[in-house]
């Protein structure tokens, strides 16, 4: 009985190794260039930072034009899986994504589990409501407020508004299809996710982002822990797009005055950690 034990023991321990092993960070760069392949885990139904366009059925954006750009200084390219904001980071720790280009926010509880690029694109978390229903943060209070699970604009909202109830749906855009049928009473995330799906909104008009931000949201590309070689090569790539102006042609492409959105660009891509 003792030895069977034992043999159970060290069973058990060797499947731990084994799995701790292939957990710990590989050179994510060096397979890269090996196997010509970049492996993105981006939105796809989040207009303009990843959506399927209607004319070629690809998924095309903001975040797919930095995934793009850093796959092609790697002569690689690029394999994109689509993510929601509750996958992303699973998908990143088990291999199966490279890097998330996905509207992440930085932060230090995420910062504990992955590793971040500077930050890529700067926002901050707001609502869209219905037309002249509100005007301060009070007008939401003891509402039904929704927004993604697994995002930040979840937990801040929680705590910018403690006695809203917040219902937490797959993705934005369902989100937004619950405020359309009455069933919440806002939807909250960054601005420039709102500015997207209210301009394919049909009924648009009806709508409005009024100006209550909550937060500052910082978004940086997302990459396994430890795997510093990658992350160097990141880092000075979007350095690089910065200092050419190949950041802010992407940009303006996505949200300058010739699209629906009509952003002004306030950040500058820094080495800001």
């Amino acid at each position: 009985m003792k030895k069977l034990v034992t043999m159970f023991m060290l069973a058990a321990l060797a499947a731990v190794s084994t799995k701790a092993l292939a957990a710990a960070p590989a050179d994510t760069l060096a397979e890269i260039k090996k196997k010509k392949v970049l492996v993105a885990g981006v939105k796809d139904s989040l207009p303009p930072f990843g959506y399927i366009d209607e004319k070629t059925r690809t998924i095309v954006g903001y975040d797919i034009d930095f995934v793009n750009a850093i796959a092609a200084r790697l002569g690689a390219r690029v394999e994109l899986k689509p993510v929601t904001s509750a996958s992303r980071m699973p998908q990143l720790q088990e291999g199966n994504i490279d890097i998330i280009a996905a509207t992440m926010t930085k932060n230090p509880e995420r910062a504990k589990q992955i590793d971040f690029s500077h930050t890529y694109f700067f926002t901050g978390q707001k609502f869209i409501t219905k037309k002249g229903t509100v005007k301060s943060l009070k007008d939401l209070e003891g509402k039904k407020i929704g927004t993604a699970k697994g995002s930040t604009s979840e937990q801040n909202v929680k705590k910018a508004i403690p006695s809203a109830t917040v219902l937490s749906f797959d993705d934005y855009p369902q989100a937004f299809l619950a405020l359309q049928q009455g069933k919440v009473q806002a939807v909250t995330t960054d601005e420039a996710i709102l500015a997207g799906i209210l301009s394919k909104a049909p009924n648009k008009e009806q709508f409005e982002i009024p100006s209550l931000q909550i937060s500052d949201e910082p978004y940086g590309l997302g990459m396994r822990k430890g795997d510093k070689n990658f992350v160097d090569f990141v880092n000075k790539t979007i350095l690089e797009m910065e200092k050419s102006g190949e950041a802010k042609k992407i940009f303006e492409k996505w949200f300058g005055p010739g699209t629906p959105f009509h952003l002004q660009r306030t950040f500058k891509i820094t080495a800001d950690k």
